[in-house]
């Protein structure tokens, strides 16, 4: 009888099977024949410590409470490396796995890695961001010796690896370039929404809140995403421009989330903004359904314009224009699904946004052209196939299903 494949997934960044791109990456491998387990840490929703969905083992641990700060992070993923590598040993009795497919943040997994290596085990290194990018935003000023041990950890990170996965060209270019990494053992998986589960319901007007327009965010809402652009151009366009037919809902969460709170308060936007929180896909497709306008603030940075969000095909899935910043990942994924705003420029960013909203048969479309797009190119089920190959690439067989 074959045998059938074990992949043990580690993520940091979000609990699953909240974080979209690693539940879509493990239900895929789960279809494919692949036993899969996750460990990652528990959530506000996510408290349980072991959980069995969709037949994916899920180990969760708790992480501190986060005290900002280069220290928190040291903190932080210091007891995420530790509680990671015990519950792993945990997992290799319990189930056992023959690959490690480790996502970042952090770039410190290949430690595991190189434990288990000596074990006969796999390891593929997923980049879902930059790290030293990444980190150069959260911590302007920071020394050129944190971004030379970041490069390190991630050059480390590429050469420790079986196999890389990056989310765009963009990334791949710094595995080969940086990291020294053969270009057949890298392989693109783009960030895609599953369309069985982003679809467009019925809409609700009531979620407008009394007013016109809607506009809606979604995802987290950190340093590098740039959140407070959208409620300074809001304020520009209710405040200055003397709209009131516009309201805004905001769908996820972050470190930031209490600063944004109190600046939509400064800036006398309370009964315009709605923020959510993380609510279920259901919720998700409810709103982005009613909205008229999907909203990609993420800023230029030195680390977005290598970045490929995937709210952007999400927006597009549901067939929503969209306003974004003009960065060079964001345009090949939106293309004519967008109006584009000087990177960092609120007034140009409301600009577009008015612009959007006065024009009707632009937003029917640009959302036509979105939807398609995503249809022909850019869902899971294209990018799923790559992913498939990649692991037929690193095992030379698939499981029979």
């Amino acid at each position: 009888m074959k045998k059938i494949p074990k992949v043990l997934m580690l993520v940091e960044n979000l609990p699953a099977p909240w974080d979209p791109r690693v539940w879509a990456e493990a239900t895929t491998l789960c279809a494919a024949g692949f036993q899969v387990s996750i460990i990652c840490p528990k959530g506000l929703i996510h408290r349980e410590s072991y959980s069995c969905v969709e037949g994916i083992h899920i180990y969760r641990y708790r992480l501190p409470t986060h005290m900002g700060g280069f220290k928190g992070y040291i903190a932080e993923y210091g007891v995420a490396l530790l509680m990671t590598f015990c519950l792993s040993l945990k997992v290799l009795w319990l189930h056992g796995f023959d690959v490690i497919h480790a996502a970042n943040p952090p770039d410190l997994f290949f430690i595991i890695g190189f434990f288990y290596r000596f074990f006969g085990k796999k390891f593929v290194f997923d980049q879902h961001d930059p790290a030293p990018e990444m980190f150069q935003v959260k911590f302007k000023g920071s020394s050129i010796r944190l971004y030379r041990l970041l490069l390190f950890l991630e050059y480390c990170s590429f050469r420790g690896a079986h196999l890389v996965i990056t989310s765009n060209l963009s990334q791949k270019r710094f595995a080969i370039e940086r990291g020294r990494c053969p270009p057949h053992k890298v392989f693109v998986v783009r960030n895609g929404p599953i369309l069985q589960r982003m679809h467009l319901v019925p809409a609700e007007p009531e979620l407008k809140g009394g007013r016109r327009y809607l506009l809606a965010y979604v995802g987290v809402m950190g340093q590098q995403d740039g959140v407070e652009y959208i409620l300074h151009a809001i304020h520009h366009l209710i405040h200055k421009r003397g709209r009131q037919d516009v309201s805004l809902v905001l769908l996820g969460n972050g470190d930031c989330l209490p600063v944004l709170r109190g600046l939509a308060h400064d800036l006398q936007l309370d009964s315009y903004v709605n923020f959510v929180g993380w609510v279920d896909p259901e919720d998700v497709a409810r709103y982005l359904s009613t909205a008229d306008v999907g909203l990609i603030p993420d800023p230029q940075n030195g680390m977005n314009e290598f970045c490929t969000m995937i709210k952007t095909m999400e927006y597009m899935a549901l067939g929503k224009p969209i306003v974004a910043f003009d960065l060079a990942e964001t345009r090949f994924s939106a293309q004519d699904a967008a109006f584009y705003a000087m990177p960092n420029l609120v007034e140009d960013f409301a600009n577009q946004i008015e612009a959007l909203l006065d024009d009707e048969e632009a937003r029917h479309r640009m959302g036509a052209i979105g939807c398609k797009r995503v249809k022909e190119e850019l869902s899971w089920e294209h990018s799923k196939k790559h992913l498939i190959r990649a692991y037929e690439m690193l095992l030379g067989t698939l499981p029979a299903v």
